[in-house]
């Protein structure tokens, strides 16, 4: 085989319109010859067409098969789309079929597969299930030989991957602006690059597009689209029930009968030892990742610092010098199939950095590692260390640093992400183990020192434990009983793991995993972290943002602030009709079980107390601090940060007083978690019913009555978010019934109140609008009645 280098590429189109570039097919076809077949690719500049000629087809109408890659070239900026640049849209792979005077091109079906069994039994599965047409071209010429040709612009140009949905529901393809660019057409030695633009219109574009947009409803993104050879020798697969890696999910109809058909290949990049049978040997080909040097400085060495930490888990595992970072080379493209990149994404408000891979779907092979990191996350960290520490420390060198900080995150989020496309799975059991895996989402550790916050812990340094344990099970095992051994060790030492699945959502049951948690004991480290929150709300002063920013900046400042015990609220919460759930097999020694009365019942304690007056009141100083004018309605990106005002800048504290007792009973009264202490109850009767909780709660509001406006304002929130829950379907109808009896008996007590005054009218008042069911659907039916609580993931 021969290949036109880059440097021929560009001589060529000196002197004419039309380049010609040849790639290998990498066909996984019975017959040598078949793997000698090339596509030829003519980018006809002066007419818009890209013509693509391909070898005689096969029996089956076959013509080539490929790695089919389409990433996003160039991103909306908006964090709600997921629309990034450098994020992958469609991998599998793309065969190119003729059928008469017609080319199509179809994605082949590799999740239903026979791998061990016969000829006509991976025949019968192949054809048992449907595979994926994405175009059908026009044929222009057919060669002596058998070739044929056809231009591939129009299939370039599709919106293969719905980005019209993820824009919004009014959001269409522009036909007429969405074309191929021939000038685009790249070759490496082993993928052909190609580039479309896509145009999408609306009729009523979304505020978070129109902040993006230079005309508020035209939206133009660049796809990329690979066309990669396959590789020669598929990398052996290694299955991984037990989730710790990311897994691409195959049903393997050759299975013995008796055993599961579902198998999870792991995903990880090809690294073998040049000695084999050696506990520690240099590689034939390390893993290199190149960070993006669109990452500004002091960042862009915190990101190589970060993702360099891997390098010591290799180690350990037993690979020498089987992993390095570096900077990207100017003239190198980030979305070139042959380089892992972190990509520095810049979007208009901040969102999630992301670990996607490039995955073999026959093997789990990762061929490339496209992590992106939003360039506002770190700006977020600043903003709120600034608001906890004083804005004067930046820059400083202080131990409390927000800038210091700051960094020190963004190395762990380098660690973080490069994780992923090294192919681990989060672990939110690492923050219940003093930080021992860069693979959960780490709270900044705020202490008090001298009654004072400090962050100079903030975060930790390295790779932890688990981390290790994860690449070593994961690389250096080479069959699935070594690494179910290797299991087995990490159990003894007590290593834990805890998935997505079991952490996220306010119904999760696992106390050992949480996002953006901390400490072994959640419930205790609620009670620390109010303290904390106490403090830093007592010292929260215009020092908050740097010197000559805008004052109303301090309404975003101060919403971080306010909410900092949210997620160990949640986390906490976890206790309350909690279930420690370990990932095991069968054989295992692994034991389900229950939280203890006496943990359950000091969560309910602490939820109640984060629903007290002392806990939601903002501190009398800061009504005029937080008010200064103007609004913030102008800045999309402000505006959908912060505590709604109560009329033009003025700060509203009691709005903040709702705020911070709907995220407690988000995950109080959450429906499943309500569920599952009555199971629990029946079966050990010491443990809190959901019968009981409602009754403390409806107690605890009660009482808050006579606390002034701040009571009255957590129990109408406590009162309306207890009636919403009773009317969803998710919670038991007879849990329901014994709530809805406890809510009449309550509307029933409020309504007898006899005097004068505002607590009197105010408890007649609630007692009325319980007491109407109608009314009271009707008002439920609002969903301004409740407040949404400020976004906060992610929150570094």
């Amino acid at each position: 085989m021969s290949w036109i280098s880059q440097g021929e590429t560009n001589e060529m189109r000196r002197f004419g319109f039309a380049v010609t570039f040849a790639l290998a097919t990498a066909l996984a076809a019975t017959s040598a010859a078949a793997q000698d077949r090339l596509l030829e690719v003519e980018a006809a500049m002066d007419e818009s067409s890209i013509t693509v000629t391909l070898p005689k087809p096969d029996e089956r109408g076959v013509a080539a098969r490929y790695l089919y890659v389409a990433q996003i070239e160039t991103g909306v900026g908006s964090a709600a789309t997921s629309v990034d640049r450098g994020a992958p849209l469609t991998t599998g792979i793309l065969r190119f079929r003729r059928m008469g005077k017609k080319v199509v091109a179809e994605l082949e079906n590799t999740q239903f597969a026979a791998p061990d069994g016969s000829a006509l039994q991976q025949a019968s599965v192949t054809n048992s299930f449907p595979t994926a047409t994405l175009w059908v071209g026009e044929i222009s010429e057919t060669a002596e030989d058998g070739s044929f040709s056809f231009d591939i612009s129009s299939f370039l140009a599709m919106d293969h991957f719905g980005f019209a949905g993820q824009l919004g529901e009014t959001y269409a393809l522009s036909k007429e602006g969405s074309l191929a660019d021939p000038s685009r057409v790249q070759v490496f030695p082993e993928n052909a690059e190609f580039s479309a633009m896509l145009t999408f219109k609306a009729k009523q574009a979304d505020a978070s597009l129109r902040n993006v947009s230079p005309d508020g409803g035209t939206i133009a993104l660049w796809v990329r689209h690979s066309l990669v050879k396959l590789p020669d020798e598929p990398m052996p697969v290694r299955t991984d029930p037990y989730g710790f890696a990311f897994s691409t999910y195959r049903y393997d109809f050759s299975a013995p009968l008796g055993e599961s058909m579902l198998t999870k290949l792991a995903q990880r990049h090809r690294l073998e030892k040049t000695d084999p049978a050696a506990a520690r040997s240099p590689v034939k080909e390390p893993i290199v990742f190149y960070v993006d040097g669109a990452a500004p400085e002091p960042v862009r060495q915190a990101l190589i610092d970060g993702v360099g930490w891997w390098a010591q888990a290799f180690d350990e595992a037993g690979f020498v010098d089987a992993f390095r970072v570096e900077v990207l080379p100017e003239n190198i493209d980030p979305l070139d199939m042959r380089y892992n990149v972190v990509n520095w994404v810049n979007r208009a408000t901040r969102g999630w950095s992301y670990g996607p891979s490039i995955v073999d779907p026959r093997t789990g092979e990762i061929l490339k590692g496209s992590v992106m990191l939003g360039s506002l996350r770190v700006r977020q960290d600043i903003m709120i260390f600034q608001a906890l520490m004083g804005a004067g420390l930046t820059n400083t060198g202080d131990p409390n640093d927000p800038v210091a900080m700051a960094l020190a995150r963004i190395r762990q989020l380098g660690a973080h992400e490069v994780g992923h496309t090294l192919g681990l799975a989060h672990n939110f059991a690492g923050s219940s183990q003093e930080r021992y895996s860069v693979m959960d989402y780490p709270a900044p550790r705020v202490e008090l020192v001298d009654g004072r916050p400090s962050i100079a812990n903030a975060y930790g340094v390295g790779v932890g434990e688990w981390d290790k344990f994860a690449i070593r099970y994961l690389y250096a095992a080479r069959t699935d009983e070594e690494a179910r051994t290797m299991v087995d060790e990490a159990r003894e030492r007590g290593l834990r793991f805890v998935s997505d699945a079991d952490a996220r959502g306010t119904s999760a049951a696992n106390p050992h995993g949480s996002l953006w948690d901390d400490a072994a004991d959640p419930v205790a480290e609620l009670d620390r972290v109010l303290a904390v929150r106490r403090a830093a709300l007592a010292r929260f002063d215009v020092d908050a943002i740097p010197d000559g920013q805008d004052l109303p900046s301090l309404r975003r400042a101060f919403v971080p602030i306010w909410l900092l015990h949210r997620y160990q609220v949640e986390a906490a919460a976890k206790a309350l009709g909690g279930m420690v759930t370990p990932h095991g097999l069968a054989g295992d020694s692994a034991q389900v079980e229950t939280v203890s009365a006496r943990t359950q019942q000091e969560a309910l304690d602490v939820l109640l107390r984060a629903l007290s007056p002392r806990e939601l009141t903002v501190p009398d100083r800061l009504q005029p601090l937080l008010s200064y004018g103007p609004a913030t309605d102008y800045d999309y990106s402000t505006t959908i940060e912060v505590i709604p005002t109560a009329g033009g800048p003025v700060f509203d504290s009691l709005r903040a007083t709702e705020i911070g007792a709907v995220h407690v009973l988000d995950s109080l009264l959450d429906p499943q978690r309500l569920n599952r202490l009555e199971m629990q109850n029946a079966a050990s009767p010491e443990i809190p019913s959901a019968h009981e909780v409602l009754g403390r709660l409806i107690f605890h509001a009660d009482n808050l009555g006579g606390k002034g406006a701040v009571g009255r304002r957590i129990a109408t929130t406590i009162a309306l978010d207890l009636a919403r829950t009773l009317q969803e379907g998710a919670l038991s109808r007879s849990i329901a019934m014994q709530g809805e009896g406890q809510l009449a008996r309550w509307a029933q007590e409020l309504s007898r109140t006899r005097g004068r005054g505002v607590e009197a009218d105010w408890r007649r008042g609630l007692g009325a609008l319980l007491s109407d069911s109608e009314r009271l659907a009707g008002a439920l039916k609002d969903p301004a009645l409740l407040p949404m609580v400020p976004p906060g993931s992610p929150i570094g």
